[in-house]
């Protein structure tokens, strides 16, 4: 199941709650890919970093190459809000009095820590993702924070798009008043006009950056939003383990994602206990069991692949290529 939708998309997102294997799983996922023969870019929105750990060596904003056909990024959060807040500091910059730059630069220090202005950063270096990369990979799989966080982030291309349309229509209202009192003020008197003249050239000049910056958020967040909510483009796959709180985090994760618009076409339980491993493990089993009926009665349509517990833990490209392993035809 798994593979068969790594191999049949373009976007692979893999989200559940913390601490049930996500990391691993992607990246299995990803590594069988590339040994494949698909060009494969694995990328990480998650803080804790886990890529690195996993592979056992330093990756960060820039692609690493793993494997032949396998590039990983870490996109770091913190750093992620600190070059978009950069970013829209600068245009602002360019396009206010400098006058109004300490203001502008107060803004933005307040704005670091609002709220949702992490999930609006990341969303931005995913959108970026997307587009500079899918002409160079044939999967980009996305190994994202866990479930809530997640949730939000699917959520955010059609509030983005949505609010940078208001503010596009806002802009071009504003634009048509400006307009209609810069044509009153130049019938007062000929050297009023000249004296208007060379202001209004600047305005309109910085009305049209700033338009152009709108329409450029617009294009952006409205091709990745289309990407996203294409099923034949992009799938979410939710990782779990065979526990209460994971089950029942998933099923209303699935819910959030269909609200999203998001395609989930499938389900992988991680860590399952295997059979015939003495009384410990299957009563271990049998309770896993119970909950996935939970899950299966919540879902029932959605197809499920179950990953059986290791006795060590996933450490290492060997590791990881065991893991990807057990995913084939499964």
């Amino acid at each position: 199941m798994l593979l068969e939708l790594a191999r049949s998309k373009r976007i692979l997102f893999f989200g559940g709650k913390g601490g049930v294997g996500k990391t691993t799983v992607a990246a299995a996922t990803a590594a069988t890919r590339a040994e494949e023969g698909a060009r494969v870019l694995l990328v990480s929105t998650d803080p804790a970093h886990n890529l690195g750990h996993l592979f056992d060596r330093a990756i960060g904003a820039s692609p690493v190459n793993i494997i032949p056909g396998l590039d990983a990024v870490e996109l770091d959060p913190d750093a992620t809000v600190d070059a978009h807040l950069g970013e829209v500091s600068r245009a602002l910059h360019q396009l206010m009095p400098v006058d109004q730059h300490k203001e502008i630069d107060r803004h933005m220090q307040l704005s670091r820590s609002a709220p949702g202005m992490q999930e609006a950063a990341m969303l931005e270096r995913i959108a970026d993702a997307v587009s500079d990369s899918v002409g160079d990979y044939d999967l980009i799989i996305f190994d994202t924070a866990p479930s809530g966080h997640t949730a939000r982030l699917m959520a955010l291309p059609e509030m983005m798009s949505a609010w940078t349309e208001g503010l596009i229509r806002r802009r071009e209202k504003a634009d048509r008043f400006a307009g209609f009192f810069r044509d009153m003020r130049r019938d007062d008197s000929s050297m009023a006009d000249r004296s208007i003249g060379g202001g209004d050239t600047d305005e309109q000049q910085r009305e049209s950056r700033i338009r152009q910056i709108l329409l450029r958020r617009r294009a952006k967040f409205t091709s990745l939003r289309d990407r996203l909510a294409d099923p034949d483009f992009t799938s979410f796959v939710i990782v779990l383990a065979a526990e209460r709180l994971p089950v029942l985090e998933t099923i209303e994760l699935h819910h959030q994602l269909q609200h999203a618009g998001i395609s989930v076409d499938g389900l992988v339980v991680n860590k399952r206990s295997p059979q015939d491993s003495g009384d410990f493990l299957a009563a271990r089993r049998q309770q896993e069991e119970a909950h996935l009926r939970t899950l299966e009665e919540a879902l029932p349509e959605l197809p499920r692949q179950d990953v059986l517990l290791v006795a060590q833990d996933v450490n290492g490209l060997d590791a990881v290529r065991r893991l990807g392993a057990m995913l084939v035809d499964r």
